[in-house]
């Protein structure tokens, strides 16, 4: 299954409606959190998108260069950008090489998903280590699959509902990690759906990924308030380090 290169309008469904306080506040924690990693060194994010962590990080003194694979999304980073302060490279996260060496990659946003074969995202964590300095960081924000929370012989969870927005998570083929995800935008009289197909993936398959890269954990978080990762917790935020 090939992943979603996102097109004009999932662009402009992504940056609509404009962010609400929540929103601000998650965002402001995450830049928090990259802030503190990254310092005053270069950072580079992979599936940098509309510029919606990218930019705030670039406002804080951090260098930051972004990768994009789809050309709408990072024309809308460009509308919000129009200095180029974050220059931004057009290409696949898994393969693409941006030039210099960085001591922050990060993905965010479950995006490490949107790889849908073991193979692509273990390619992408090589991809990461050979952008990094040594010693340098790659950090992943996903999901915990929830599985387990499905009643027996159903294979949809909701995952988000608010005024004219309703998503849910349909799990399509347990053994190859396969889901689709389905977003209904309400606009007037119209209602779009769209969808994103991805791969779940738990925390410890990552972890084997970043040995296969040259990589050790270095922390893992329940959220970006760095609350503790729990067998209860339903994402992580995973931090590892190139070997020096």
């Amino acid at each position: 299954m090939k992943g979603k290169l996102w097109d004009e309008q999932d662009a402009a469904d992504y940056d609509h409606p404009a962010p609400s306080q929540r929103q601000l506040d998650a965002i402001r924690a995450t830049v928090d959190v990259l802030v503190d990693l990254a310092g005053e060194e270069p950072a580079l994010e992979f599936a940098i998108g509309t510029g919606r962590i990218g930019l705030p990080l670039a406002q804080r003194g951090v260098p930051v260069t972004g990768l994009e694979n789809s050309t709408a999304m990072a024309a809308r980073l460009r509308k919000k950008d129009p200095d180029e302060r974050v220059p931004v490279t057009i290409g696949d996260m898994a393969t693409a090489r941006v030039p210099g060496t960085f001591q922050l990659v990060y993905l965010v946003f479950n995006t490490i998903g949107n790889l849908t074969t073991q193979e692509r995202q273990i390619v992408c964590f090589a991809n990461a280590a050979a952008h990094l300095r040594p010693g340098g960081l790659f950090l992943i924000e996903n999901t915990v699959p929830d599985l387990r929370r499905l009643p027996p012989g159903e294979d949809a969870r909701v995952f988000a509902h608010a005024p004219g927005y309703v998503g849910y998570d349909r799990y399509t083929d347990l053994v190859a990690q396969q889901a689709v995800s389905h977003h209904f935008v309400a606009r007037g009289d119209s209602v779009r759906e769209s969808t994103t197909p991805w791969r779940f993936v738990w925390p410890s398959e990552l972890d084997l990924m970043a040995r296969l890269a040259g990589m050790e954990l270095h922390a893992r978080w329940a959220d970006w308030n760095r609350s503790p990762f729990t067998g209860e917790s339903t994402k992580h935020v995973s931090v590892w380090r190139k070997e020096a």
